[in-house]
């Protein structure tokens, strides 16, 4: 009997047949990963170095996919000296809210979780170290280009009417307020969490530190791991309480993804890095200054205009002085128009302080990440100089050579009378060839044809000619 034969006889339509099987393959498809048996993924990304807008994007980015993807847990793999407040704040804002467990794990290798990793630590699910690693001194920095705020054990020579000494109590009423709103925040992340919340206050009034056993020991973190497989071990079978739900992990044959920086992730944090954009700003400036000083290039101005939008993209997301910008704008300013309109120094010299300062006050921060390069910046002082330099030099210059064109230029040239000068009003009129060129002239004296001369000045287009004196014989 024949397929078509067996439909008839079941009064199925020939078509269900072949249809029947795709259907179930297509809903056994669209079960989720759990009904299929297949194992849970757990995701691990790297946070290695200064916290900035770069790393916030990267985390708070992939942590929402994870989300999508129901990944089972998300570690932030952290080795940090601390970073930008505002992008610590838009990771911990990611963590509170997740759907999605997240465990932040100091890593192995001597690694830390100081300043800002403290906080996020505190704010993660989970809370992780491996041995031999460390975290803490979660002291404010403070910003503007101060010193970071004063705590117990600074200098001996601080100003008693601004601080008793040895109270340990920050000096200016700012200071007290980042200390009260950086300890604040800190507990009530440790208090979410469950965790010490003294050592979290102590941690930023005090600036200590905790090594992995004695975080432990003080309920600072959750649990020593030395590698992923030890740190999933240690959490398999743990519940979680999530903002809007509460869950148990099951990390038995569960699945880790290493996840990479993406292009938007690498390319973010390039431009973000102050050094590089400051090499842009000073790249789009003086790309523009070019095309306008040359127009019709073109080259120099869309570089320019390129280089100045990255620069302010990146500047807009870091911590700059608007004071430092508008000394290196006024500074770069003056040195070009030392070399366009030379004033023997003044506005040149006036640049380059302006310069020198503006670059140095240009990050708003005295965190070490963000801070730009000494060298660079004596780089690009010292080739702002050296224009200047040249344009002096070029004025100078200029100044004392021989004069080779216009009125003056004609001064001393050497004649030839056409024709004889033939007088009229007072003087000789005739016509001379100057530098090729047919000239009516003028003397004083009679000049005849195929004389020598010297033009002597210039009366509108008549030159005035004498006749060159000759040398006189030498006797013995």
């Amino acid at each position: 009997m024949d397929i078509r034969t067996l439909c008839a006889t079941w009064r199925f339509p020939p078509r269900s047949v072949w249809l029947a099987p795709l259907l179930l393959l297509a809903a056994v498809l669209a079960l989720p990963g759990h009904a299929l048996g297949e194992g849970r993924q757990v995701w691990v990304l790297e946070l290695d170095g200064p916290i900035g807008p770069a790393s916030s994007d990267y985390i708070t980015r992939n942590l929402a996919a994870a989300e999508e993807a129901g990944v089972e847990l998300f570690v932030i793999r952290m080795d940090t000296p601390g970073g930008l407040d505002s992008s610590m704040r838009d990771i911990i804002r990611a963590i509170l809210d997740a759907d999605v467990p997240v465990a932040t794990w100091v890593a192995p290798g001597g690694s830390r979780a100081a300043s800002a990793g403290t906080y996020i630590l505190y704010a993660s699910h989970i809370a992780a170290m491996a041995p031999a690693t460390n975290l803490g001194a979660a002291t404010p920095v403070a910003m503007g280009g101060g010193s970071p705020i004063p705590m117990p054990g600074g200098s001996d020579d601080e100003d008693e009417d601004e601080r008793e000494e040895g109270s340990g109590t920050p000096a200016t009423a700012s200071e007290r307020k980042a200390i009260n709103d950086a300890v604040a925040y800190i507990r009530g992340l440790a208090e979410l969490r469950g965790r010490n919340a003294d050592w979290a206050e102590a941690a930023v009034r005090e600036a200590v530190s905790l090594s992995a056993s004695a975080a432990l020991e003080a309920n600072v973190i959750d649990l020593i791991a030395k590698d992923v497989e030890t740190l999933l071990a240690g959490l398999d079978g743990r519940s979680i309480v999530l903002e809007r739900s509460e869950v148990t992990l099951d990390l038995a044959n569960a699945e880790v993804m290493h996840i990479e920086p993406d292009w938007r992730s690498e390319f973010l944090a390039l431009i973000t890095n102050p050094n590089i954009a400051y090499i842009l700003l000073m790249i789009g400036i003086y790309g523009l200054i070019l095309e306008f000083y040359n127009p019709g290039l073109g080259i120099p101005g869309v570089t320019g205009i390129i280089c100045l939008l990255l620069a302010f993209y990146a500047l807009q997301m870091l911590p700059i002085s608007y004071v430092g910008v508008a000394l290196l704008i006024i500074g770069i300013a003056l040195m070009i128009t030392e070399a366009f309109a030379p004033s023997f120094g003044v506005f040149g010299i006036g640049g380059a302080v302006a310069f020198i300062i503006g670059s140095v006050m240009l990050m708003d921060s005295d965190l070490p990440g963000y801070q730009i390069s000494l060298p660079l910046i004596a780089a690009f002082a010292a080739g702002s100089i050296a224009i200047f330099v040249f344009s002096i030099g070029a004025a100078l210059r200029a100044r004392k050579s021989q004069v080779v064109s216009g009125r003056e230029a004609m001064i001393g040239l050497p004649a030839v009378a056409v024709s004889d000068f033939e007088p009229e009003d007072g003087m000789e009129h005739g016509r001379v060839r100057v530098h090729g060129e047919i000239w009516q002239a003028e003397s004083s004296a009679p000049i005849v044809k195929g004389q020598h001369l010297r033009v002597a000045g210039l009366n509108g287009l008549v030159v005035q000619v004498e006749a060159e004196v000759s040398p006189e014989p030498v006797t013995n």
